[in-house]
């Protein structure tokens, strides 16, 4: 127990009772969320010579509560049990199961860890790799009418992360026009007028990968400190993330801590948030706290100038007239029109062709008529689930059931052969299995394919079925 001296008080009191009266000053100070996420987890412990002992139940949460929250604790401190009153953290180590002692003194100096501290050792936060592109800058993304929004938005989050009405910034649409651009271009902005803020860029499949990882290693809570450090937090196609719910869960709990720090959460889809089937309705929910933003595809003058800033890029010379016969021809997405450009790249380059009207014609026609897939895992599961009259969810359980066993592999076979994805993706999409399982699927299907002519017919069904929907 800590005997308060005689200036302050003749009374003795036990270590609950002291922390007791702190989190009363506390919670007159801090936001109810703050309250319960990192002050009610904290226990007193004992208390020796004037100081009192907490233990809190990790590293980052000892960070944290230093870093936002340390003027605040003294000033409590000090209430509860006068002046000469001290705190000490026991921190309740992750990985390890040990705990570590660190003081937390009333002077103004920074905790520091001792070099024998029993603390993980995170990822250095200062030499993040953020993956961002230095091609996607604000400076190259053609605006127009269909990208008006999103990108003044994305201009006004650079100036200020974290400080807008824009958080978290969420944009939407179809493929090929421009989201990833244009949030890598916020990221890339930010770094040049901030170069101190913490970045990261991602996909949302490889958070997934990085957090099955991280709980394999039993590293989870490494995990979640890593990215609840960031100041900006980009993360592409957040529609991958549907049906995983546990990465659902840990992404969920993350998004809470950075934007309750006022830290800048950029996210992208191919569907506004409301379509999101399989989502955990809770993140639905915090995507509209902040602006959802659509990108149309580009209108005709879009076209023309994304036409002539990608051929003055790649140093070719094109009359109006083609700029205009291709912008004509080819309206879905910016991606084909810069496939043609590139297609006219090659035969000038390559073939030592001029471009004429007759050779862009060519180019158009051949973009044109090739089929559009964009083929997801999920969707190849779906349709082979429902071509096989298995329920979709069973795929990824463990049943060793014999039609939910043919179905999982053959939506991994097919997932290998018609995405880029990689095995460790695929195995990831069907319960968290590895790459091994996926190796070994494959094998099957291939041996059945030899020796069974009706189950090859069965596949190219599904084949077909499957292009037809996303065609």
């Amino acid at each position: 127990m800590i005997t308060l001296d005689s200036s302050y008080s003749t009374q003795t009191l036990t270590p609950e009772r002291i922390w007791l009266n702190c989190l009363k000053i506390i919670k007159e100070n801090v936001s109810p969320m703050a309250y319960s996420t990192w002050f009610l987890p904290i226990k007193p412990v004992g208390c020796q010579n004037n100081i009192l002992m907490v233990e809190l139940p990790g590293n980052f949460h000892w960070e944290w509560i230093e870093e936002h929250y340390k003027s605040l604790i003294t000033k409590a401190l000090k209430s509860a049990a006068g002046d000469e009153a001290k705190l000490e953290y026991v921190v309740v180590n992750d990985f390890e199961q040990e705990p570590e002692k660190t003081k937390a003194h009333q002077s103004q100096q920074p905790v520091k860890k001792q070099e024998n501290s029993f603390f993980p050792q995170q990822k250095p936060v200062e030499k993040i790799k953020n993956s961002l592109n230095p091609k996607y800058t604000f400076d190259n993304f053609i605006k127009g009418e269909g990208n008006q929004l999103a990108r003044a938005a994305a201009g006004a989050i650079s100036e200020n992360p974290g400080g807008t009405a824009f958080n978290p910034f969420f944009v939407y649409g179809g493929v090929g026009l421009g989201k990833t651009h244009l949030i890598q271009a916020i990221g890339n902005e930010i770094l040049l007028k901030l170069p101190g803020k913490k970045i990261i860029y991602l996909s949302s499949d490889q958070f997934t990968v990085e957090f099955l990882d991280s709980i394999q290693n039993n590293k989870a809570n490494e995990f979640s400190a890593y990215y609840r450090a960031m100041d900006v937090l980009i993360l592409d196609d957040i529609q991958f993330l549907i049906h995983k719910e546990k990465t659902q869960e840990y992404f969920f709990n993350i998004f809470n801590t950075l934007h309750q720090s006022g830290k800048q959460i950029i996210l992208s889809s191919d569907k506004a948030p409301k379509d999101l089937k399989g989502m955990d309705e809770r993140l639905i929910s915090r995507f509209h706290w902040g602006l959802q933003a659509d990108i149309q595809p580009p209108d005709y003058e879009t076209r023309i100038a994304i036409l002539s800033k990608k051929a003055n890029d790649f140093g070719i010379a094109i009359s109006n007239e083609i700029l205009e016969y291709i912008a004509t021809n080819i309206t879905s997405n910016i991606r084909e029109l810069e496939g043609c450009l590139i297609k006219l790249l090659a035969n000038v380059s390559l073939n030592s062709k001029e471009i004429t009207l007759e050779l862009v014609k060519k180019s158009v026609r051949e973009i044109s008529t090739s089929k559009k897939i964009n083929i997801g895992i999920d969707i190849i599961t779906k349709i082979t689930c429902e071509f096989l009259s298995v329920e979709e969810n069973k795929v990824r359980d463990k049943t060793r059931k014999q039609e939910v066993v043919l179905a999982r592999q053959l939506s991994m076979y097919l997932s290998k052969e018609l995405t880029k994805s990689s095995l460790k993706t695929i195995g990831l999409h069907f319960g968290g299995r590895d790459h091994s399982t996926v190796i070994h699927a494959c094998s099957t299907i291939d041996l059945l394919l030899q020796k069974d002519k009706s189950f090859k017919e069965t596949l190219v069904s599904i084949k077909n079925k499957i292009e037809l929907a996303c065609s």
